[in-house]
């Protein structure tokens, strides 16, 4: 019997967001999250009540509908749920999925890119840090650059460390964050370019 998981959205964009920005990939929004970021740009996404489920074969024919090669997981929080049915149906047909988390939950599944960015809403589990291949802190005020510094000291030595400033807080955060960068040069800044350039 397939797995069912409430499904907010999908679509086929360009991923806007961190190493594989300007890359095409499906995106397949989970709902349900207990996070609760003040500043989330989808809270729609935070309840599972409404929304319907669909099997990891119905997620395949959508995809499988498309030119992509990439499958992103996102939420919500994704990783409250068991990923394994999901990841394998596209890992059988040959398409990379990524996960994006907070890492608050263990994370089920073997994914091909993790990309991990803790919140202090509800801390991550110190034991997901590590599976990270990208650590992507959002800079909300200044105190989010000790945040950064603080995390990255959990991750392996290969994972790629981002900061990006919070949509609605850019103007004053990005100088913040250029001076950050500089002095920290193993960071790089990474920035919502799918809200620039108009795609979801």
């Amino acid at each position: 019997m397939e797995s069912v998981f409430p499904v907010m959205e999908h679509f086929y964009t360009i991923q806007g967001e961190g190493a594989f920005t300007g890359v095409a990939a499906y995106f397949i929004r989970l709902a349900g999250c207990d996070v609760g970021c003040t500043w989330c740009d989808v809270k729609e996404s935070w309840n599972t009540e409404g929304y319907p489920t669909y099997s990891e074969a119905q997620m395949f024919e959508w995809v499988s509908a498309t030119k992509a090669k990439v499958v992103v997981i996102t939420g919500g929080e994704p990783a409250m749920y068991d990923l394994n049915p999901i990841v394998d149906r596209f890992h059988q047909n040959g398409i990379r999925v990524h996960i994006e988390t907070s890492g608050a939950y263990k994370i089920q599944g073997n994914f091909d890119w993790i990309t991990l960015s803790p919140k202090k809403f509800k801390f991550p589990l110190e034991s997901e840090i590590p599976k990270a291949h990208e650590l992507k802190i959002v800079a909300f005020n200044n105190s989010d650059f000790e945040w950064a510094t603080k995390w990255e000291h959990f991750c392996s030595a290969s994972c790629k460390l981002y900061i990006q400033p919070e949509w609605d807080k850019r103007e004053k955060m990005t100088p913040a964050i250029i001076d950050f960068v500089k002095e920290n040069p193993h960071w790089q800044i990474s920035l919502q370019t799918h809200k620039i350039i108009n795609v979801p």
